[in-house]
């Protein structure tokens, strides 16, 4: 059977929406391309604003924020968004943002980290440890409760924010309570089935993940690959906090993504997983009406919101 055969029916128009493009030859192209515009919600008030990135230069953190806010200390989700490592911004994830703030009452941060080619790992990893430390260093200004804060990102943003979750662990960093890596893009070595197996054009596929990763990794290529970078390469995994991931059953980071759920749930982190057959990579936003779309976006967002009520 065939890729196309396999996706679910209510998912094939996401296929025809998706115009092809291959890296790098595409990335300038692709990076011209403008985001979808998320309607605005009359609850969520957005702003930008400057804060110090890992480099020491300033860096943009886009933050989403109950119109109406009371007195008490609200939870925070730090959100990095996806792109390969070498594409997006945090407009691209304006319409999802404001779902989370709706959905568990929280403040959403979302920085514009540097992006690679031109700016390889660490770069991109360190401008998301950057915004933890300055979201926990500025809690009481910000009307953050400290002991709720959260990460999660999907796609390369998954991969930040597992990368994260480690590097806060080996760190001493702030406390994370609950980390969202959406379909992460966590392993580089591109040697699992399901990295094989989808090399569709109009999808997240082989030939794109294995440019990628080369961008990203930069020098660092042909080396030994830290596991910041490329967090299934992580020996142990205890200690992270309790995880929320899903995958579609046609994304090349299906494998990778079973198998970090599986050594978390060894290693004695709480873990809730989800799989969807017939979903190909960020399938909920190609199609955003399809019944399975609608379980899958409200699948994290819920899992969020209980993370934040624990």
């Amino acid at each position: 059977m065939n890729f196309i055969d396999r996706v679910a029916p209510e998912l094939k128009q996401g296929l025809t929406l998706n115009p092809p493009f291959r890296l790098p030859e595409d990335l300038a192209k692709a990076r011209m391309i403008p985001p979808n515009d998320a309607p605005r919600s009359q609850h969520v008030r957005i702003l930008d604003r400057q804060i110090p990135g890992a480099d020491g230069q300033s860096m943009l953190l886009r933050v989403y924020e109950p119109a109406e806010q009371g007195e008490e200390a609200l939870p925070a989700l730090l959100w990095l968004h996806g792109g390969g490592y070498v594409l997006g911004d945090p407009g691209v994830d304006d319409g999802i943002c404001q779902s989370f703030v709706e959905a568990a009452g929280c403040i959403v941060f979302s920085p514009d980290y540097r992006l690679a080619p031109e700016h390889p790992f660490p770069a991109g990893i360190e401008d998301g440890y950057a915004a933890l430390v300055w979201i926990a260093g500025n809690a009481a200004e910000l009307g953050i409760d400290v002991q709720r804060i959260a990460i999660g990102g999907p796609s390369a943003g998954g991969g930040l924010t597992a990368a994260l979750a480690l590097l806060a662990r080996d760190r001493s960093g702030p406390a994370i309570c609950f980390q969202m890596p959406l379909y992460p893009m966590i392993d580089d070595r591109n040697v699992t089935p399901s990295s094989y197996e989808i090399t569709y054009p109009a999808v997240w596929n082989r030939a794109n993940n294995q440019a990628a990763w080369k961008m990203y990794l930069g020098e660092h290529a042909n080396g030994e690959i830290s596991p910041y970078a490329a967090p299934s390469r992580a020996q142990s995994l205890a200690g992270l906090p309790p995880t929320y991931t899903c995958v579609g059953q046609l994304d090349p980071f299906r494998d990778e993504t079973l198998d970090y759920v599986k050594r978390l749930a060894q290693d004695g982190v709480d873990v809730e997983f989800q799989l969807y057959p017939g979903g190909y990579h960020a399938f909920e936003h190609s199609v955003p009406e399809a019944e399975v779309s609608k379980r899958a976006k409200d699948g994290y967002l819920n899992a969020l919101a209980r993370a934040f009520r624990r």
